[in-house]
């Protein structure tokens, strides 16, 4: 049993390798940028530039995304009271991946203008995340307090749908079109700028305003809902709450940098290895656990393979796959 001081310092330690994960990030790559200089502020007007313009978006970006995927499955976890629950869950991702898609493969042939061009991905992904939060709103709004159980079903039923939008173009499209869809898939944090990553930002950074005072309210549910009501709590509001803000998050994190698995599922368990179950803990040590392993994970992409890199997807999915596994077989034992 973990002591509140005890998570208070584990928290403090968390953000504090988040800060230095994202100085270490800023400095490293296929242009070395020496931290001695970034520190002083001597820097020449190349690697000033390099590191304004390139370094520095990305990893506020990385760690953004993993912030926002963190935090999202922690909460969706105690919401659903289930250890395998995703962001990817409830089909937001599912609707901004096939938002993508829609622009990647049926707008290459049209002309649009290169200051539009720049934000046409981000914008599709993030109108194909809020279409699903629409409907998630719409076909729950009349199953009442078992809306939950409900929106799990709608969420499966959406992954289903856009996997059959994404096949679909996959199937229609060009060779090249096929290539940036693919590698949109796998999760990329490259080519971001600030006039893209600011209005992501600013969703992401209000999300997780308005999910992290659902903190106490999840740990009552954990006691179930009948027993939450009977404690005053408004099961009701809270669901939404929490889902429409991870919807919001995860839709505005797979816009801009494309699918990236199993953070949101693997993260909430590490932070609940470290520090303990209550959610006071869990969430903000979630959001800094994640931002630290997504910057990690981005350098990891950039070092292996310079001057090229492995998109993020593929290391995410090479380190949450095993855990996941391992996760089942925990859970089959505690069965017997």
């Amino acid at each position: 049993m973990f002591r509140q001081k005890d998570q208070v310092v584990i928290i403090r330690f968390l953000f504090l390798s988040v800060i230095l994960g994202a100085m270490t990030a800023s400095a490293v790559g296929s242009f070395s940028i020496p931290a001695i200089d970034l520190l002083s502020g001597s820097l020449t007007e190349l690697q000033r530039t390099v590191w304004i313009e390139i370094r520095l978006p990305r990893v506020i970006l990385s760690g953004l995304v993993g912030a926002s995927l963190g935090l999202s499955g922690a909460a969706l976890q105690g919401l659903f009271r289930n250890p395998l629950a995703d962001p990817g869950l409830i089909g937001v991702s599912a609707g901004a991946a096939l938002g993508a898609a829609v622009v990647i493969v049926l707008t290459s042939d049209l002309f649009i203008p290169s200051s539009l061009e720049l934000f046409l991905l981000p914008m599709a992904g993030i109108i194909g995340a809020s279409m699903v939060t629409l409907l998630l709103f719409i076909f729950s709004k009349g199953f009442g307090y078992q809306g939950v159980t409900y929106l799990l079903l709608i969420g499966i039923a959406v992954n289903a749908i856009a996997s059959v939008g994404i096949g679909i173009l996959t199937y229609i499209s060009t060779d090249s079109e096929l290539r940036s869809l693919t590698f949109w898939t796998m999760g990329s944090f490259g080519g971001v700028t600030w006039s893209v990553l600011m209005p992501a930002m600013f969703l992401m950074i209000l999300s997780f305003f308005f999910m992290l005072p659902a903190r106490r309210t999840l740990d009552i549910l954990q006691l179930g809902e009948i027993e939450a009501y009977r404690l005053g709590v408004d099961v009701k509001k809270v669901k939404y709450r929490v889902i429409f803000s991870s919807a919001a998050a995860v839709g505005a994190s797979v816009a801009i940098s494309g699918m990236i698995g199993f953070v949101g599922l693997v993260v909430p368990h590490l932070a609940r290895l470290i520090g303990g179950v209550n959610h006071n803990y869990l969430l903000p040590a979630s959001a800094a656990l994640g931002a630290f392993i997504m910057i990690s994970a981005d350098v990891l992409a950039r070092m292996v393979m310079q001057p090229a890199e492995l998109p993020i997807g593929l290391i995410t999915s090479a380190i949450g796959s095993p855990f996941f596994l391992w996760l089942i077989f925990r859970m089959k034992k505690r069965d017997y």
